[in-house]
């Protein structure tokens, strides 16, 4: 089994738990043309719109992170990810689609601000400023959802909450973290050792070495960067259209091409 990633994704690293979690073996490959929208070999087959993660599974070639994890929990139920209760697995799924939308949207502009200084100057701390007051009102959010219970997913740690962690764990990078000692705080040193969370985020960690390296690339236009849907709202909302503007005369930013 090949998962097509790159370990700083997010949504691959959602899969990746979930794999770990379920003791399932796979190979992870990064994909030629990952960045620049130009998909290559099967990953151009397997992710029309050229994002990770990608799955390979004999003949099934699957994209899109939450239906990779549907068919993860189809095909081998056990440890079971999703709990049995309908009102519970529906609450995971919501948590899941706002940390996919929501706070994805807001590490995502921070990379683009950290790695690749897409916001020089004042627009920087504009977004800084922005990005901490949005984290404080999404904390607030999920806290709510985590209760005084010890996982986001219920009696057990499952789908919910590896679809909290990549998030919440890249925000603390950046240096917007839960509130120390608050319960998403402690949550999130509780989900650290698991081994299957641990290795995924070490990985994403490890990854973040070389960014700045494609800081020239993404300047000459060679490595473009995707600004769909949530991205692009959350640049614009929060004062950076200027951002959107200079990517565009750069022809360094792209948007979702036609299906591959």
């Amino acid at each position: 089994m090949l998962l097509y990633e790159h370990p700083l994704s997010p949504y691959a690293q959602k899969v990746k738990i979930a794999l770990r979690e379920k003791g399932i073996a796979f190979e992870t490959s990064l994909p030629g043309g990952l960045g620049s929208g130009d998909a290559a070999n099967d990953f151009a087959t397997t992710s029309p719109r050229a994002e990770v993660p990608s799955l390979i599974d004999g003949d099934a070639q699957i994209f899109d992170s939450t239906i990779i994890l549907e068919y993860i929990e189809d095909k081998w139920p056990s440890p079971a990810l999703l709990p049995r209760d309908p009102v519970a697995r529906a609450k995971a799924r919501m948590i899941e689609d706002v940390c996919d939308t929501h706070l994805e949207a807001i590490n995502w502009g921070l990379g683009e601000i950290r790695f690749f200084g897409r916001a020089p100057g004042a627009l920087e701390e504009t977004l800084h400023t922005a990005a901490r007051a949005q984290l404080a009102d999404i904390y607030r959010w999920l806290e709510a959802r985590l209760g005084t219970g010890d996982w986001f997913n219920g009696d057990a740690f499952g789908w919910a909450d590896l679809s909290v962690v990549p998030y919440v764990n890249m925000s603390a990078f950046f240096g917007f973290p839960p509130p120390a000692g608050s319960l998403l705080d402690r949550w999130l040193a509780r989900v650290r050792l698991r081994p299957a969370v641990a290795q995924t985020l070490d990985e994403a960690i490890a990854s973040t070495a070389g960014m700045g390296d494609y800081k020239a690339l993404v300047e000459q236009g060679v490595f473009k960067r995707q600004f769909r849907d949530h991205r692009l709202e959350w640049i614009i909302k929060s004062g950076g259209i200027q951002v959107v503007l200079d990517g565009l005369a750069r022809d360094n930013i792209r948007f979702t091409g036609p299906l591959a």
